[in-house]
């Protein structure tokens, strides 16, 4: 009977350690993801290979900012430097990674490292009526688990800050010349 006992036990032991396993390996769906209010990744699908509109930096980060094709007609067409706003339909993902030196390069210049945030703006009036029509989304990247997580509670997040470009349809970045 223990030795039925010590067997049975091992075995569990040995299903958990198992099942541990094939948890840690398997990977995060982002596209699962959504901000309170609605934005999700999958909203965002393909992001990855949208065109850059610029890229921006801080004293510790590195971003590029992607443009879905309506945001880059957008931009193409002067928008928002004619005065006119953006169409719904326009997305922009900021990429943003903590910068380091690039050690290879015969110049000073700094690269993206560790991926820190991935940050979903969308327009759509209908659906976000209450902040002009563009809604906001953040998740923050965990490198050591390589999963992502909402930083924000609901896609206004970005409103308060936004409104200081108000005057550019609510979006700071410029589609500068190339």
């Amino acid at each position: 009977m223990k030795s039925k006992l010590v067997i049975a036990s091992a075995l569990a032991g040995a299903v958990v350690t198992i099942s541990i396993g094939v948890a840690l390996r398997a990977q995060q769906d982002r596209y699962t993801l959504k901000v309170p209010d609605g934005l999700s990744f999958s909203e965002f699908r393909g992001y990855e290979m949208w065109q850059d509109v610029a890229v921006s930096e801080t004293d510790t980060m590195v971003k590029a900012i992607l443009g879905n094709p309506a945001m880059i007609k957008a931009y193409q067409n002067g928008i928002p430097d004619n005065g006119q706003p953006f169409p719904d339909g326009v997305k922009i993902v900021k990429i943003e990674w903590l910068k380091k030196k690039n050690t290879m390069s015969p110049y000073f210049v700094e690269v993206p490292d560790t991926l820190k945030e991935v940050a979903l703006i969308e327009k759509d009036s209908k659906r976000f009526p209450d902040t002009h029509g563009w809604a906001w989304a953040e998740f923050g990247y965990d490198p050591a688990t390589k999963t992502f997580k909402p930083d924000v509670t609901g896609t206004a997040c970005g409103y308060a800050c936004h409104t200081a470009a108000a005057s550019r349809d609510y979006i700071f970045t410029a589609f500068p010349p190339r």
